[in-house]
């Protein structure tokens, strides 16, 4: 993989992060892996990732500091920690193919459970110590594999319909937290190399742009189609991890 390969999907990938960081509450996030999955192993993929992700939230923590929901923050972070817990003990037993079928089948079905939420026309939802923790228990272990912890959280958040910056704000600190947490066993588990962490650094400034381009965006384009075409493309990137690792 040359760094002008790396780029062509790179960049694109990395900007809707962090347009959807900073402005959608991560509605696109789950889809740098997959994209860049494409054309490397998806663990070398989540290593390239995580450093970026990180720097997409240090970027937001300012214009979202002390605007999160504290309450749903305190349901959300353990299970988080042992969907971590889980990831970690269990990357070794992954094999790449398995990796990249368990990406496009989350993709896949993060796009199907999309679809249905997104028909539920209930009242607003209350915080929900069960439900809250099993999704971030999901988004924890999903997040670790593939950085694709957004939809689960999107899943528990969204039905609650709170205001549209406090949204923002809690998801940005639920991951600012998880994937500060991450590095350690990342680091540990060597998935950091000189070819990774250099290709980071590369593509970091193309993040941070995507985050105030998000933070710009927030209240100009309509999330309904947002959504739309970032969970289109979530669909697009996990059928084509399917096919390529059947």
């Amino acid at each position: 993989m040359s760094f002008a390969e790396l780029f062509l999907l790179g960049i694109p990938a990395v900007l809707l992060t962090g347009i959807s960081k900073g402005g959608f509450g991560g509605a696109l996030g789950g889809i740098a892996v997959p994209l860049l999955a494409l054309m490397m192993p998806p663990t070398q993929a989540a290593a390239i990732m995580l450093p970026i992700l990180c720097m997409a939230d240090i970027t937001g923590l300012r214009r979202f500091y002390g605007k999160w929901d504290p309450h749903n923050l305190k349901i959300m972070l353990p299970g988080a920690l042992v969907g971590v817990l889980i990831g970690t003990l269990s990357f070794g037993l992954l094999s790449e193919r398995l990796i990249g079928l368990m990406i496009g089948g989350i993709a896949i079905a993060f796009f199907l459970l999309n679809v249905l939420n997104a028909a539920d026309s209930q009242a607003p939802t209350e915080p929900r110590v069960l439900k809250g923790s099993l999704l971030s228990g999901i988004a924890g272990f999903t997040s670790f594999v593939a950085h694709a912890g957004g939809p689960p959280v999107l899943m528990y958040l969204l039905p609650q319909r709170m205001d549209k910056v406090r949204y923002v704000a809690t998801v940005n600190c639920f991951f600012l937290l998880i994937n500060a947490i991450k590095l350690v066993p990342y680091a540990l588990l060597g998935q950091f190399t000189r070819t990774s962490l250099t290709a980071s650094l590369a593509l970091a400034p193309v993040v941070v742009v995507g985050v105030w381009l998000g933070i710009w965006l927030q209240s100009r384009v309509n999330h309904t189609w947002f959504y739309r075409v970032a969970w289109a493309g979530l669909l697009v990137t996990g059928i084509q991890l399917l096919v390529q690792n059947w």
